[in-house]
């Protein structure tokens, strides 16, 4: 909206830095940490007096959770959502088709993980919504959004995948792209889902792929830069940078009154929600594969889970003490910090190594 102001002025004097996709994102990055700062003490309090006895911990896990988090509130994703939506909405060029895209994948799975949670504080039950009727509606945004980028991007590339390490090379899908695609956000989504489950071990990473997707998605969107390190150059995604420097800002917001002892839980409200961002600024970006690196933190949480209900249908055995895998290691005595602080590191590491790739073609 205030990018209006830039051409209002025809970029002449002070209001031309409203231009730059740079300032805007460092802009949106601090009005969203000022929202949830602001904002978040009263979300809190207002979460914890209508949900009660907050969200119910399983039984089956950690016996120290049942002491430690129980009456904790859910749902904090809202805040972050809430700084989120209104940051981009202030910051980002909305004439641009990338930004909605996003956008509205990002509340659509915002919707779902809200009723998810609506379902399992009101029944007082881990088990909330239907698992296949959520990721059928998962399925159907993330399609449609595939669909909607195809549109924007109306080149050969727009429905072909990249493979990192190899310059130049690309798999055409055609139209089955869509699917492809609709599988990536929607994997995307359920893996960060499954990483929050310690406090602030999903957040940090988020944050840290927000960044670097970030920098790819300013580099993607820009001829120069693209032409240079051999991506596919993809004009108009340079403006998602903006709504990612926002999502770091409400993430630095939240992990405020996420810290241990958490005040707050994220909930599937905003797991579902960023994991979907991130997934569909992925596809739009043309950089799939590397979301798989630079969120790998994401994909080992969800094939332990994977892996697990596997073997335990085939053989009756459990490979892990407990899925997700950062409950393994709690059960093999790592502490909550342990397991959060060296899950961050594994995530800064994987952010590295997928920006590797940028050069090393």
């Amino acid at each position: 909206m205030l990018y209006w102001l830039a051409e209002i002025a025809g970029y002449a004097g002070p209001l031309n830095l409203f231009r730059y996709i740079t300032f805007r994102t460092m802009a949106a990055t601090v009005t969203a940490l000022a929202f949830v700062f602001l904002f978040g003490p009263s979300i809190i309090a207002a979460l914890r007096l209508k949900q009660g006895k907050g969200q119910p911990i399983r039984s089956d896990g950690p016996q120290s959770h049942l002491l430690t988090k129980k009456g904790t509130p859910t749902m904090g994703g809202l805040m972050i959502l809430s700084g989120l939506i209104v940051s981009t909405l202030l910051w980002a060029n909305l004439r641009n088709g990338y930004v909605w895209v996003v956008l509205l994948v990002t509340i659509g799975f915002g919707l779902i993980g809200f009723y998810d949670d609506y379902l399992k504080v009101t029944k007082q039950s881990h088990k909330g919504f239907s698992g296949k009727a959520r990721l059928a509606l998962e399925a159907l945004i993330a399609g449609l959004a595939c669909w909607a980028l195809t549109r924007l991007g109306a080149t050969p590339a727009a429905t072909s995948l990249a493979v990192p390490f190899v310059n130049g090379f690309i798999a055409d899908f055609g139209i089955f792209f869509v699917v492809f695609g609709a599988f990536v956000i929607t994997a995307a989504g359920n893996a960060v889902n499954l990483t929050d489950g310690l406090d602030g071990l999903a957040i940090v990473p988020v944050m840290v792929a927000s960044g670097t997707f970030a920098l790819i998605a300013y580099l993607a969107g820009n001829a120069v830069y693209a032409v240079y390190l051999g991506i596919n150059y993809v004009p108009g995604t340079g403006e998602l940078a903006v709504m990612l420097g926002a999502v770091i800002g409400a993430g630095i917001g939240f992990l405020w009154f996420n810290a241990p002892p958490a005040a707050i839980f994220m909930g599937d409200t905003g797991s579902l929600a960023l994991g979907g961002l991130l997934g569909a600024v992925a596809v739009a970006t043309k950089h799939e594969v590397v979301l798989g690196i630079v969120g790998g933190l994401f994909v080992l949480e969800a094939l332990s889970v994977i892996v697990q209900v596997a073997s335990f249908k085939l053989t009756g055995k459990r490979v892990f003490r407990m899925a997700p895998i950062h409950h393994h290691y709690e059960q093999k005595g790592w502490s909550e910090p342990q397991v959060v602080i060296r899950f961050w590191i594994i995530a800064f590491v994987l952010a590295m190594i997928g920006l590797a790739t940028l050069k090393v073609r």
